[in-house]
């Protein structure tokens, strides 16, 4: 019988004994009955195949036995059946305990086993690993776990189809085993088999639809080797039938492999190669001609980075070097991971960046903007790459007059879409990054102004992480800087169109509530209020957004903001419209009226019954409706106030958002109170509660409150 024979029969024999165990024990008399005559029939099968295995002696079962008790041991004999019964189920069940307390001590030995093949894995001897997990697999032949690891250190020993044939053996001991298709698809990717290695993966989302992003990632890897095989091939096959650009890059790969060469035939050999190298195939022939590390380990080469500002002809070499590293990684990923893995090439990027030298930061620029520009790309900067420092350097870009300002904000902002790249700049983020934002800040004049917006928009995307948003608006650096700025915007016309991403970030940042926002609440109250005469409407916007976020961390901004008449300026932006501004207007002003007297005064003023106000409770957002009521609410205080509004529908839109349906407890909560300071101010009102049911409808929504 064949090793997997076996181990199937095994597994069934353990689930079938299992279930009998499981029945006898059970109170279910139909149950038991059940389970009893399967152990019945197991047992006469077991004395069967022990006859058969024996002397090959068979009784003849049609004649009396008249001597069972020479058959039978005494212990065994029993005058009724159901003492028989009993006393097999009596070695049943001492049958099952010895077995259950030897799979006990062979689990103990298996793990202890498992234990030791992980830690002579993790020191990366996969060789005694598989021999640890081969002897805990014979204690215990099902033990899912210990094929899965034998698995993988297969896999690292290149022995796909023995991983491959374990995953097998793990699945028959658990079907739904994530990780058997995760090394099954790994190992049939290594035996170039991708269709297989596709339908692993694809098995892992069927089971587990949670494992989406796993699954894609493993998918990726896939598409990509194949991709790198069909490329391989194809400059393989072009190579060898002598097609001409194929056999140039072959042979200049081969001259600049001699290191005893001067600079200038470097320069003028890689300059050749870039043109042959700006196809797939180019590409792909340079990674098969080790390229890669002819070019990056040649002394020579290697030397004209320290030189390259001193000598012409050093900085032509460098420049040659940089011109090729783009050129033969741009679109292809295979390229990029083999370079930026390299210790010498991925060293002079850096150097490059901060060479105070236009050409060379360029071409550096433009390298970069390559790995920025996509997704595995990033992944492979955030890996190799020291991303605090690069930032920081690139941060400083904005400062230069030409398009290399925007060639560094570009790449910036592209690496900062990603969560990666947010988490590995936490800690260094206030020492080393934040110093740098508010000083561009503070002297806004030196940036490139087509620059600063995306430069901005870096610090956005930052700010969208919790952390880094809590960091930078807790800095009173920080807002010192955003007011300086918005002082010299505001009189200076050419730096006008820098406002809008300034405030949007503010914006963002106002989402926290700490003590630098409240010290600086009057001064930022008093710049928006100044910025509300803005013809810019994303200025207003924003501006009024900012204030709605201010004000209620600090009481004196809102005296301030009332002093200053902000409510005349809030409802004329009401009556203009705009939902965004509409939404961030009526929780301004509902904050003013709430805190201040004369502000409530001056809602009666400028917004004579109530119209706009009673437009925006029927308005579709609970949050501009829930803010209405608010306002209209404290406003009912005002002698005369409520009178004003006997002959408008008031009564029926604030008890249709007091009703127990309404989504935000908020909104009913503001129109129930609405509601009664408007029956309290005006008796005439309450007749119309009563006559609308009114009363019993608040009633049940202070409950509901409560």
């Amino acid at each position: 019988m064949s090793t997997d024979k076996r181990l199937d029969d095994f597994l069934k024999n353990i689930d079938e004994i299992a279930d009998i165990i499981q029945g006898l024990n059970s109170t279910d008399e139909s149950c038991w009955k059940n389970a009893f005559l399967k152990a019945d029939k197991r047992l006469s099968l077991l004395k069967d195949e022990g006859d058969t295995e024996g002397a090959r002696t068979r009784v003849n079962r049609t004649c009396i036995n008249t001597s069972p008790s020479r058959m039978i041991p005494p212990h065994c004999v029993s005058k009724k059946s159901d003492v028989s019964q009993d006393s097999f189920l009596r070695e049943l069940e001492k049958d099952a305990k010895q077995r259950a307390e030897r799979r006990k001590e062979n689990e103990a030995l298996a793990n202890a086993l498992k234990d030791l093949g992980n830690e002579v894995y993790a020191k990366g001897d996969y060789a005694t690993a598989v021999q640890r997990y081969t002897e805990g697999l014979e204690k215990l032949k099902d033990m899912q776990v210990l094929y899965t690891n034998r698995a993988q250190a297969y896999i690292n020993l290149e022995r796909h189809r023995d991983a491959i044939t374990d995953c097998e053996w793990a699945l028959r001991c658990n079907k739904k085993c994530i990780k058997a298709y995760v090394h099954m698809g790994r190992a049939y990717m290594e035996l170039k088999n991708y269709e297989e290695a596709r339908r692993c993966y694809a098995k892992i989302l069927q089971l587990e639809p949670s494992k989406e992003k796993l699954v894609k990632d493993y998918l990726e890897k896939v598409i990509s080797r194949e991709k790198k095989q069909n490329q391989e091939q194809k400059a393989s096959e072009e190579h060898e039938t002598g097609k001409e650009s194929a056999v140039a890059v072959a042979h200049l790969i081969q001259k600049l492999s001699r290191e005893d060469q001067v600079a200038l035939y470097y320069s003028g050999g890689i300059k050749i190669l870039v043109g042959l190298v700006r196809d797939c195939t180019g590409q792909t022939l340079f990674r098969m001609k080790n390229g890669f590390n002819i070019i990056g380990d040649n002394k020579v080469i290697n030397r004209s980075l320290d030189t390259a500002l001193e000598d012409p002809v050093h900085k032509d070499l460098f420049l040659s070097v940089l011109t090729l590293w783009k050129a033969v990684c741009d679109g292809n990923e295979e390229n990029q991971c083999l370079l930026i893995a390299h210790p010498n090439l991925k060293s002079q990027i850096l150097p490059g960046l901060s060479a105070n030298d236009p050409d060379l930061q360029t071409e550096t620029l433009a390298l970069l903007s390559v790995y920025s520009s996509t997704e595995r790309g990033k992944s492979l900067l955030l890996q190799h790459m020291d991303t605090s420092r690069l930032m920081k350097i690139l941060l400083e870009y904005v400062r230069l007059k030409d398009v290399r300002a925007i060639d560094g904000m570009n790449i910036l902002y592209n690496l900062t879409l990603d969560e990666r790249f947010k988490i590995h700049l936490r800690t260094s983020f206030c020492s080393a990054l934040l110093s740098c934002f508010t000083d561009v800040l503070k002297k806004i004049k030196m940036a490139n102004k087509e620059a600063f917006p995306r430069y901005v928009s870096v610090f956005g995307n930052l700010v969208e992480d919790t952390d880094i948003r809590r960091l930078m608006a807790a800095s009173v650096e920080c807002w010192d800087s955003f007011l300086v700025m918005v002082d010299e915007c505001r009189t200076q016309e050419e730096s006008r169109d820098i406002l809008p991403p300034v405030l949007g970030l503010m914006l963002n940042l106002s989402l926290e509530s700490n003590k630098a926002i409240q010290e600086h609440a009057v001064d930022i109250t008093s710049r928006c209020m100044q910025l509300m005469q803005s013809r810019d409407g994303v200025v207003v916007t924003r501006s009024v957004g900012l204030l709605s976020r201010v004000l209620p961390q600090c009481t004196m901004s809102v005296q301030h903001a009332a002093q200053g008449g902000i409510v005349k300026k809030l409802i004329k932006m009401l009556k203009a419209g705009g939902q965004r501004t509409s939404l961030y207007a009526v929780k301004a002003l509902a904050l003013c009226v709430k805190e201040n007297a004369e502000a409530r005064k001056d809602v009666v003023k400028y917004d004579k019954k109530f119209n706009k106000l009673l437009e925006l409770l029927s308005c579709e957002d609970e949050i501009i409706v829930g803010n209405s009521a608010l306002c209209l609410g404290y406003c009912f205080e005002v002698p005369g106030a409520a009178s004003s509004l006997l002959q408008s529908n008031i009564l029926n839109l604030l008890l249709s958002h007091a009703k127990e349906d309404t989504k935000k407890t908020a909104v009913q909560q503001n129109a129930a109170i609405a509601l009664g300071k408007l029956c309290t101010a005006e008796n005439r009102f309450i007749i119309q509660l009563r006559e609308l049911h009114g009363i019993e409808i608040l009633n049940s929504c202070m409950k509901s409150i409560k």
